[in-house]
């Protein structure tokens, strides 16, 4: 299939079309051209998720580490420290972070601040 993909630039109004391939086994029968558009959506929707968090917690787009399999390497440090958090019930990434950096001897557990929030 092809995924032709629109963007605005807001400050200029310039459009720029950007045409994707993707390869399914589904066929015309089991899926519509709205429900693979959803499936395609969903999909970019974790990957932005996962993405926003590494990003905005270990800053990871400004990170000077460029080289070699090191990015990709810290990736994959990094997602397992998320995935630890959020099975401890952790809401805010960066506060459990603070919150167990601080005493690398004490295990990940749910905790909860002065307003309720799990962290």
């Amino acid at each position: 299939m092809q995924i032709v993909r629109r963007r605005r630039t807001v400050t200029t109004g310039k459009v720029s079309l950007e045409r994707v391939y993707a390869v399914t086994d589904l066929t015309a029968e089991q899926a519509d051209a709205a429900e693979i558009a959803h499936h395609v959506r969903e999909h970019w929707g974790i990957e932005n998720k996962i993405h926003h968090v590494r990003d905005t917690t270990f800053a990871e787009d400004g990170s000077r580490v460029r080289t070699g399999s090191a990015p990709r390497t810290m990736a994959a440090l990094r997602n397992p420290a998320i995935g630890a958090l959020h099975l401890t019930g952790c809401d805010n990434i960066a506060a459990g972070l603070r919150k167990h950096g601080r005493d690398a001897a004490r295990p990940p557990s749910a905790s909860r601040d002065q307003t309720g929030q799990t962290f």
